[in-house]
């Protein structure tokens, strides 16, 4: 079995297709194995390309994968603007703003009106498709396979991974980025943008920032091999 496991998107579809162009091309060379394909939450924000990153995704995507996909913070704070336009405001200013634009909608482009908000989110609700909705909410919050378990944020120390709850899953970021503990598989996450790949003894942090960067990081897992591959 071979595992594909990838970063943060934030709205960069030209990068995923990027991405998955090496993937796909390296895949290809090992026509017989398993292959598994897991993408670690933060599809949408930021970037401007949010709702054509969800088209992929919920298209004719990667055939010959057994695909995976994990919530993010950022899935989590989208579907909570969809059902209460009171979450809109914090949203809107880490990236939500993007995601609306590239649905088309632009109600909030200058204006912090409650109304506007509420507008927004009708609007937003009224165009979304039924996949992308259906996308959004079948989202896991874990994958263990073999040694590793995926996760978007990481896992809080001195908890045991099945008792993880999912505000630490999903957000947590010094507690388990400056602990040494070990979980008994190594925690392969994303969330916290790095110059490079982390490789600790207890976990790996695959995002490198692709919506400012360029680079869209993938780690592959096979047997004791790690690799990387990435745009940019």
């Amino acid at each position: 079995m071979r595992l594909y496991a990838v970063g943060d998107i934030h709205g960069r579809d030209d990068l995923l297709e990027a991405l998955m162009a090496l993937v796909e091309a390296d895949a290809a060379r090992a026509p017989d194995l398993h292959k598994v394909l897991i993408f670690l939450g933060d599809y949408v924000d930021r970037g401007l390309q949010s709702k054509a990153v969800l088209d992929r995704l919920t298209g004719d995507f990667a055939p010959g994968f057994e695909r995976v996909f994990l919530k993010g913070n950022h899935e989590l704070a989208l579907r909570q603007f969809m059902e209460d336009a009171a979450f809109g405001r914090s949203w809107k200013y880490y990236g939500g703003l993007e995601t609306l634009h590239s649905y088309g909608i632009t109600e909030l482009t200058l204006s912090d009106d409650p109304a506007d908000f509420e507008r927004a989110r009708q609007h937003f609700n009224e165009t979304i498709p039924d996949k992308h909705r259906e996308f959004l909410d079948n989202l896991q919050l874990t994958a263990e396979f073999g040694d590793y378990f995926f996760v978007h944020a990481g896992v809080r120390p001195g908890i045991a991974l099945h008792r993880q709850i999912e505000e630490d899953l999903l957000w947590i970021r010094e507690e388990f980025l400056d602990s040494s503990s070990t979980y008994g598989k190594v925690v392969v996450h994303g969330h916290t943008p790095r110059e490079t790949v982390e490789f600790r003894p207890n976990r790996i942090g695959l995002d490198t920032g692709a919506y400012m960067t360029g680079v869209l990081t993938a780690l592959v897992l096979e047997g004791e091999e790690r690799r990387l591959i990435q745009t940019g």
